[in-house]
């Protein structure tokens, strides 16, 4: 049974850098641009709904990370991101950094 909207809004999390290394590792990780709605994405990618994905592939707004983002990131390992898990990946968009 595929999550709907509601759960998944509920589901999403922060993490550090270091601890979505592993995720890459196996092939699992996707960075989402942060001009997609985290949430409609991830109703997406749990549908299987490919149209979209295709089309969100093709513009460069979802796709693994690059290696030069994955360098920037290895030196910045409390770097944060917004998070959501829709089995097997786990989506990502990068957390632009707060001033107060």
């Amino acid at each position: 049974m595929t999550p709907n909207r509601e759960e998944l809004a509920l589901s999403i999390d922060e993490a550090e850098w270091s601890m979505l290394r592993a995720h890459l590792e196996r092939g699992g990780l996707i960075l989402i641009d942060d001009t997609l709605d985290l949430v409609d994405t991830a109703v997406h990618v749990s549908n299987d709904d490919i149209t979209p994905i295709e089309e969100w592939i093709r513009a460069g707004k979802i796709g693994k990370p690059s290696e030069n983002q994955i360098h920037i990131w290895n030196e910045d390992s409390q770097k944060r991101f917004s998070m959501l898990i829709v089995s097997p990946y786990v989506l990502i968009q990068e957390r632009l950094p707060t001033f107060h």
